[in-house]
C-alpha cells in the first residue's frame, strides 16, 4: 500500500480539480483507491492506493492531473498497514 501527499505549488481551477476527481473515481473503479481527501490544517492532500510495485505506486502518482499539471508536488511512501488481523504489528 501506498500514499502520496500533495504540497500545493500554485492554484486549481475547476476543471483541474474534475479532472482530479475522475482521475479517483478511475482508481476507485479498478480497486486501487483506498481513501484521499484534502489536509484541514496544512494545505494539499494525500492518497492512500494499492500498486504492484514501486513503479507502478509511481506511475499512479505522477498519473494525477493535480501533479501532472504542476498544480501540486508530491512525496511517495509506502506503509506497512497495522490492524488488529496482524496485532498491529505487534509481535509477541
Amino acid at each position: 500500500m501506498y500514499v502520496y501527499l500533495m504540497n500545493n505549488v500554485k492554484s486549481v481551477d475547476k476543471e483541474l480539480i474534475k479532472s482530479h476527481v475522475e482521475y479517483l473515481k478511475e482508481l476507485k473503479r479498478q480497486g486501487k483507491l483506498v481513501l484521499c481527501g484534502p489536509f484541514t490544517d496544512y494545505p494539499g492532500g494525500m492518497v492512500v492506493y494499492v500498486a504492484e510495485d514501486l513503479d507502478e505506486a509511481t506511475t499512479i502518482a505522477k498519473s494525477d492531473p493535480f501533479i501532472s499539471s504542476g498544480c501540486k508536488s508530491f512525496e511517495l511512501r509506502t506503509i506497512e498497514v497495522a490492524n488488529e488481523e496482524n496485532n498491529y504489528l505487534f509481535d509477541e
